[in-house]
This record gives structure tokens, C-alpha cells and sequence, in this order.
């Protein structure tokens, strides 16, 4: 029987003191290397200066921040959460802001673990955790998102926090309405919500958690943003008839930092707008990949639902930086969990996330992006073509494993390269990730 890489992980007599060392070890490294390498936290910087127009009473869509002369792209209800930004002198607002992102990816672990074995006992959990963290911080997403002070950190853990709770709970919901509110690419799991509960209702005729939790969300993203707009009327009038619609106020679409499907089509064409190719592309493999995912949540695996759906949202977003690929980070404990090749696959992802390859091609103001060659746009495509060609080996591993059961023939007891299992959700793994037993099966195997 094959062990798992989480569950050889739990086996290991590690004492949870070890693992404690050497995450705040990691983390105590990574910050040092980030003040050696004089990050500037451009993005914090502007988060600051919308709080400082909401307090001010100006134009939001106005505003141009820092040396880069950058405007706001989020709805308005960031600009009121960037306002405590405004109350702390500068050095203290970026060491808050880095001591919260290093917390957050803990928390992103944590979560991610959850998702994948939600039946892991407290210890184990922490224990897994701490060794996770301590790796995974130095990813390019996650070192990228703290060189600039981002919130993708924030986004991601509001959107699992929802998704690992009990199915009793009563705020799942609550963490993805209010990431929508703040950006909108969250929105995506709502409706992968939707989608997946009103599929269980017609095969049931009964309120799911998955409608559940969809109807929470919708209604905190409509509940805040109703009362953002009453709070800030011309801001929020400004988003949503006219900023919204200005995708080049992002940036450039052929920028090597953006890793979305339009910007790997700009560099490949040679253009800022890769225009009507664009979206049919995205429309063809974001509706593909949906499908997955909504056909893995009927299936009762949430986990892979769940990173198909956000890797989606990133591929299909008109702008996707890098640093918003922090989703690598329950992909490659999702992979290390379920491969048969842990190793082998986990380590060629791990490695795709962590080697800064996109950042090896030409880049600077002067646009080189729309003159690469081959190789260069190959590496500029690092990310999504990596999480393409796992949605393809997952797809065709389904269907051979389907094929293989249709013509009886025996599996070798193997699982899919990007694997899943065929428990359903309730037919969760025990914290040693066998199979549960009822309690006399268990007692009958102790006895054996």
C-alpha cells in the first residue's frame, strides 16, 4: 500500500518545538534576505495613499501613487480597509504589513492541509504546517507578494477559511463575498458554488452547503458593496460604469510579470491586445476547466475543486501578476498528497514556483516583452503553461482510469498523477491517511 508524502510527514517523530524552530528560522531568513535586497513595497505604499483619499475626501480613481505613478484598480471597499494603513508612521506600516504576510502563509498552509486532509488531528496538522511554511515562503508568488506588500496572502486565506469549515457553519460564505468586495477575481468561486450546489439540488431536491455558502457569499458581496456606495457615492459610481471596464490601467498586457492567458497571447503575438484571440481562448479553457472542477465538487473532492477553480481565475483574469500565483502554494501540497510520483511531480512544480524563471527574459520599460523569442516566451509562460499541463494530465488520467474500469481491467492500485480521490467528501482519511474503519473493523484489524 502506498503512503502518502502528508502521511509519511505525520509519521515522522518529529516534536512540534522542531518544526516551530525551523519555520520562524525560515521566515527570520526570508525577512533579512528581503531588507538585503532593499524591497521597496511599492504596492503598500499605494494601498497607503487610497486610505489617505478616503480620509481626505478625494477622487479614488484620480489618485496617482509613488515614483510609478500608479492608480487604484480595486473596488472601493479596499480603499476603506486601507485606512488604518494611515494611522502608523511608514517603517512601521511595512513591518506590520511584512509581519502579516509571514503569518498569513502560515495560515495559507494550514488552510491548504485542511482542504486536502481535513481529518488530520491537531498536532499533526500544526506539525505538517510549520515544515510546509518553512519551505514554501520562499516561492517566487509568496516572496513577490511580500517585495511588494500585496494582499494575495489575505485573499487566499478569506477564500479557504470558507472552504474548510464544518459543513454546520453558519459564516461560510462571509471570507469570499468580502474578498470579492475588495477584488473581484474571487467571484469565480462563487460560481463554482453555485454551480456545484444547484446540481446537488436537482439530483437531491435539498439546500446544500454548497448553495449555502454560495448565497452567504452573494449577499455579503452585495451587502458591502450596497454600503460602500452609500458611503463613498461617486467613487463607487466612478468603478463600476468606467474603471472597471480600463483593463490597460492595470498595466501592459505583454508585461512578462503577468502570467495570464492574454498575457502570454500579447507576448506571442507581439502586441499590447491580444483582443478577440484572447477571449475566446479564455473562454474555451476557462469553461473547460469549470467543468472539471464543478464535476470533482459533485464527486465530493473539494480540494481539487478547488484549485482548478482558482488557477482558472488566474489564468483567464486580463492581469494576472505573478505574485497572485500564491495558489501554488495548495497545489503543491494538493500534488504531494495525491501523486503516485510525489516527488518526482511535486518537485518539478516546486521547482517551476521557486526557480524565478519568468524573471530571466528581458525586462524593463522599454517593452522588450514584445520582441522574445521562442525560449523567452516559453519562460514567460512558465505558470500558466504548468498549470495547463496538469489540468490536461488530470483530464486524461481520469479518462484512462474510467476506461481501465469500464473494460475491468485492474488499476495496479494506483492514483492519478494529479490525483483525487474516490471517497466521497464524508470518507475522509483517518491522521495516519488510511481509509476509516468503523470503530469494530478497526479492533478486528488492531487484533490481527
Amino acid at each position: 500500500m502506498s503512503v502518502s508524502p502528508l502521511s509519511k510527514t505525520r509519521a515522522r517523530p518529529w516534536p512540534l518545538v522542531t518544526a516551530a524552530a525551523v519555520c520562524l528560522l525560515s521566515l527570520t531568513a526570508f525577512w533579512v534576505a528581503q531588507r538585503l535586497a532593499h524591497v521597496n513595497m511599492l504596492d503598500v505604499m499605494v494601498y497607503r495613499a487610497e486610505g489617505e483619499t478616503v480620509r481626505a475626501g478625494g477622487d479614488l480613481y484620480a489618485m496617482r501613487a509613488t515614483s510609478a505613478n500608479l492608480g487604484m484598480t480595486y473596488p472601493p471597499f479596499a480603499a476603506l480597509l486601507f485606512v488604518p494603513l494611515t494611522l502608523v508612521g511608514v517603517p512601521l506600516m511595512r513591518t506590520l504589513a511584512t509581519a502579516g504576510n509571514l503569518l498569513l502563509v502560515v495560515a495559507l498552509v494550514q488552510l491548504s492541509v485542511q482542504l486536502v486532509r481535513p481529518s488530520l488531528s491537531r498536532p499533526a496538522l500544526w506539525r505538517t504546517t510549520l515544515w510546509i511554511a518553512a519551505a514554501v515562503v520562499w516561492c517566487e508568488p509568496v516572496w513577490t507578494t511580500l517585495r511588494y506588500g500585496q494582499i494575495n496572502l489575505l485573499i487566499a486565506v478569506a477564500v479557504l477559511w470558507d472552504l474548510t469549515r464544518r459543513e454546520s457553519s453558519r459564516w461560510a460564505g462571509l471570507g469570499i463575498g468580502l474578498a470579492t468586495a475588495v477584488k473581484l477575481t474571487p467571484g469565480l468561486f462563487v460560481v463554482l458554488l453555485l454551480v456545484a450546489g444547484l446540481l446537488l439540488w436537482r439530483r437531491d431536491r435539498s439546500w446544500n452547503r454548497w448553495l449555502r455558502t454560495a448565497a452567504t457569499a452573494t449577499g455579503v458581496f452585495l451587502g458591502t458593496t450596497l454600503a460602500v456606495a452609500l458611503v463613498l457615492p461617486a467613487d463607487s459610481k466612478k468603478f463600476w460604469t468606467e474603471t472597471l471596464f480600463e483593463t490597460g490601467r492595470v498595466g501592459f498586457a505583454e508585461e512578462t510579470a503577468n502570467q495570464s492567458i492574454r498575457g502570454v497571447l500579447a507576448r506571442l503575438m507581439h502586441t499590447d491586445d491580444p483582443g478577440t484571440w484572447w477571449a475566446v481562448t479564455a473562454a474555451v479553457l476557462g469553461g473547460a476547466a469549470m467543468v472539471v472542477a464543478v464535476r470533482a465538487a459533485l464527486r465530493g473532492d473539494k480540494a481539487v475543486a478547488v484549485v482548478v477553480c482558482a488557477f482558472t481565475a488566474l489564468m483567464i483574469s486580463p492581469i494576472s501578476w505573478s505574485h497572485h500565483w500564491v495558489w501554488c502554494v495548495p497545489l503543491l501540497i494538493l500534488l504531494a498528497d495525491r501523486s503516485t510520483r510525489a516527488w518526482a511531480v511535486t518537485g518539478t512544480v516546486a521547482l517551476v514556483f521557486a526557480s524565478f524563471a519568468l524573471w530571466w527574459v528581458p525586462h524593463d520599460p522599454g517593452r522588450p516583452e514584445l520582441d522574445q523569442n521562442a525560449g523567452q516566451m516559453l519562460l514567460s509562460a512558465v505558470y500558466p503553461l504548468t498549470a495547463t499541463a496538469l489540468l490536461l494530465g488530470y483530464v486524461l488520467t481520469r479518462r484512462h482510469r474510467a476506461v481501465t474500469k469500464e473494460r475491468g481491467l485492474p488499476e495496479n492500485g494506483r492514483r492519478a498523477v494529479t490525483g483525487e480521490r474516490d471517497l466521497p467528501e464524508n470518507g475522509s482519511r483517518s491522521a495516519a491517511g488510511e481509509r476509516s474503519l468503523p470503530e469494530d473493523r478497526r479492533q478486528a484489524v488492531a487484533k490481527e
